[in-house]
C-alpha cells in the first residue's frame, strides 16, 4: 500500500503529516510513501530527507491523490474550513483518509466526505486508553500549546517570570493562573514553573488536584458540587449556568491577583464555556495578559475574539488559535509518530480491515462505503444508528 502526503493548504499551517524520521517503520510495515513537494520544508523537513529515508517525491499535488491508497494530512476537509474543499475532487471511492477532520463540527462537511465514498478515520476521536495512548494526537498537540501558550504570555508581559534579588533590589516572581488543567493547562503549568513564575491552576474535575501538585502548582479548590464534572473519556462535562455563574463568582479574586491567565477549558463539540468576565478582566492590574487556548470555540474569557488579540482595562487578551503550527517542527515530529502508531496499528496483510471489534478502529472510523458511520457522530447530529458491514477497506 502506498500512504500519501500532501502538503497543508491550510493558511499559515506549517505542519507536515509524516516526518522523514517515521518512514523507515512504515516501509517496515509494508508502506511506501510519497510526499507532495515541499510538503515538509516549512516545519524544517527538505525534500532531500525525505528521499534519503525511502519516500518518494511528486511535484503535483493530484497525482499524489492519485498513486495514494491512503492519504494523511493534518487538517483534511472538515478542520481545514478554508481550502479544504478543493481537496475533494482528488480523493476516490475506497480510498482511506487519516487526519483531522472535525467530526463534531458541521455536518456538511462529513456529508461531503461520506459522498466521496472515502473511507475516513478522524484522530480526534482516539480513545483515551492505555492502548491508544501512543496514538493520540489530540495529547500530543495539546502539549506543544500549552507549552507555546506560556512563551507567548511571557513574551507580552511586561515583567519577568523568576524572582530575582539583584543590587537593584528584590524582583518578584509573576504569577500565573491556568484554568483548565488537561493536556494542555498542564504543560502550561510546567512551562511557567520552569521560567519562574509562581503558578496555581483550577479545574473542576477533582482528580486534576494531584496532577497539578505533582508539578508544583498550587490547586485552587472552589466550594462547588462536582460530582458530574467527568465524562468517562475523562473530559469535563458542561454544566448549567448557575454553576458558570456560582464558578465565575469564586474565581474572581483569583484572576484579579494574577498577572497572567491561560484558559484551556474545553468542551469536546460544544461551545466553550465563558469563566473569565468583562468585570473579571477589570479588576486584573494594567500590564496583564490572558492567553486564551479554548478561542477556536468562543474562548473561555468574554472578551476574547478568535484570531486576535484586544487590550481592554490595560490587559492583553490574546485569542490565538493552531498555536501548534507556529512550533511546526516538533508538533509535525509528534503528529508523525502517532499517525505511525496508528497507521501500524490498522494496516493488516496490505489492506486496512474495518474491525469493528477493535475499539481504536471503531471509535476512529468516520465514513465508509458512502456513510457517516461513527455511532459517537451521528448520535451528536441526531442520526440514526446503523452497521457497517463490508469487511475490507484500501485494496
Amino acid at each position: 500500500m502506498i500512504v500519501g502526503v500532501p502538503r497543508e493548504s491550510y493558511p499559515g499551517e506549517r505542519r507536515v503529516a509524516l516526518v522523514p524520521g517515521v518512514i523507515p517503520s512504515l516501509k517496515k510495515a509494508g508502506l511506501d510513501v510519497v510526499v507532495e513537494a515541499g510538503a515538509g520544508a516549512e516545519a524544517g523537513y527538505p525534500d532531500a530527507e525525505y528521499v534519503a529515508r525511502g519516500a518518494q517525491i511528486i511535484h503535483d499535488r493530484a497525482e499524489v491523490f492519485r498513486t495514494s491508497d491512503i492519504v494523511v494530512q493534518v487538517l483534511c476537509h472538515g478542520s481545514n474550513d478554508q481550502t479544504g474543499k478543493d481537496d475533494l475532487p482528488l480523493v476516490r471511492p475506497g480510498q482511506v483518509l487519516i487526519g483531522f477532520l472535525r467530526p463534531l463540527g458541521t455536518l456538511e462537511t462529513i456529508q461531503d466526505l461520506a459522498r466521496a465514498g472515502v473511507t475516513s478515520f478522524s484522530v480526534e476521536l482516539m480513545p483515551r486508553t492505555t492502548r491508544a495512548q501512543s496514538m493520540d494526537v489530540l495529547s500530543s498537540m495539546a502539549t506543544i500549546c500549552g507549552y507555546k501558550a506560556v512563551i507567548i504570555a511571557a513574551d507580552v508581559l511586561p515583567r519577568i517570570f523568576p524572582m530575582l534579588t539583584t543590587a537593584a533590589g528584590t524582583i518578584t516572581p509573576a504569577r500565573v493562573l491556568v484554568i483548565g488543567a488537561g493536556v494542555a493547562g498542564l504543560q502550561a503549568i510546567a512551562t511557567a514553573r520552569r521560567l519562574g513564575a509562581v503558578t496555581s491552576a483550577y479545574d473542576l474535575r477533582p482528580a486534576a488536584k494531584e496532577q497539578v501538585q505533582s508539578l508544583g502548582g498550587r490547586f485552587v479548590e472552589l466550594p462547588l458540587d462536582v460530582r458530574d464534572a467527568e465524562d468517562t473519556r475523562g473530559y469535563a462535562r458542561a454544566q448549567d449556568e448557575t454553576f458558570y455563574d456560582r464558578q465565575r463568582d469564586l474565581l474572581g479574586n483569583v484572576v484579579a491577583e494574577s498577572d497572567i491567565v491561560i484558559t484551556a477549558a474545553v468542551i469536546p463539540g460544544k461551545k466553550s464555556p465563558v469563566l473569565v468576565t468583562h468585570e473579571m478582566v477589570g479588576r486584573m492590574a494594567p500590564g496583564s495578559v490572558i492567553v486564551d487556548l479554548a478561542a477556536e470555540r468562543g474562548g473561555n474569557c468574554l472578551l476574547t475574539r478568535p484570531g486576535e488579540t484586544v487590550v481592554e482595562h490595560g490587559v492583553t487578551v490574546i485569542g490565538r488559535f493552531n498555536l501548534a503550527s507556529t512550533v511546526p517542527y516538533h508538533a509535525s515530529q509528534m503528529y508523525a509518530k502517532n499517525l505511525t502508531a496508528f497507521l501500524t496499528h490498522l494496516v493488516k496483510d496490505g489492506t486496512i480491515p474495518v474491525e469493528l471489534s477493535d475499539e481504536i478502529t471503531r471509535e476512529t472510523l468516520l465514513t465508509h462505503n458512502g456513510e457517516i458511520v461513527n455511532d459517537r457522530v451521528r448520535d451528536f447530529f441526531a442520526m440514526p444508528a446503523i452497521g457497517v458491514e463490508t469487511p475490507e477497506a484500501g485494496r
